[in-house]
């Protein structure tokens, strides 16, 4: 595949991405005192509100745990990923006892870089798979559908470069400029399946919530001091569960 298909194909998931799921990100994590302030003044205004006769129902969610359940589904596959990542620091180790010469290690680099890079693509497809044949995924569906196509032509560029890497590398800066090309195509790919799940994450929240009269979702991470389990409800397994049923 040309350099120049896999950059627009590369722009074509941006695009996709930024379209389909930017609207419901979840705010990245930090800043825990600062939003714990807000949270309270929020929740003192939501009862100033509600007066002393109103009842304000709040329930939480660690959404890094509820996304577990993403991960999960593709455990066996990771396995391979994790495999070369320690291949990758034994060659370093290696090199760096001068064990074997600069030219045995940069190909052997070369063929791990790219064999990671299709270990790592290979999560995310099987991953876009499931997602594509879930009815609960059918408001996305369209979209995933086209980042599927996308994502064949990205499999192909990476299986060319396991082989170019394979069978010694003959340009370097070809190469390195092909590796590089692919795996940022790569890491577009791997945020818009991210945001996708997001997405899901906060739906399902949303439709706790209102099954069960919540007035209010709080997103935290590692902040909770103590929580009175009678006023404070934690609805991440509820979540979690939830789709898991969807995959």
């Amino acid at each position: 595949m040309s350099r120049s298909v896999l950059y627009v194909a590369g722009l074509a998931l941006v695009l996709a991405v930024g379209a389909l799921v930017l609207p419901f990100a979840l705010p990245q994590g930090g800043g825990d005192d600062n939003r714990i302030a807000e949270l309270e003044q929020t929740v003192e205004a939501l009862q100033a509100q509600s007066g002393t006769g109103g009842e304000l129902r709040i329930a939480y969610l660690d959404a890094e745990e509820a996304f577990t359940v993403f991960l999960e589904v593709t455990a066996d596959l990771r396995e391979r990923a994790n495999e070369k990542m320690q291949e990758a620091s034994a060659l370093q180790n290696e090199y760096a006892a001068a064990t074997i010469s600069r030219d045995e290690y940069q190909q052997r680099a070369n063929e791990l870089q790219a064999e990671l890079l299709d270990a790592q693509l290979t999560i995310d497809i099987a991953a876009l798979d499931r997602m594509i044949a879930s009815d609960d995924f059918a408001d996305v569906r369209g979209k995933l559908e086209e980042w599927r196509e996308t994502a064949g032509l990205l499999a192909n560029e990476v299986n060319n470069l396991v082989s170019m890497a394979k069978m010694g590398v003959v340009d370097p800066v070809e190469y390195e400029s092909r590796f590089t090309t692919a795996q940022s195509a790569f890491q577009q790919f791997d945020t818009g399946l991210t945001q996708v799940a997001t997405l899901k994450i906060v739906q399902v929240a949303q439709s706790i919530a209102v099954d069960k009269g919540y007035d209010m979702v709080l997103r935290v991470k590692n902040v909770l001091v103590y929580r009175n389990p009678a006023e404070l409800i934690d609805i991440t397994d509820e979540v979690k569960s939830a789709i898991s049923g969807y995959l």
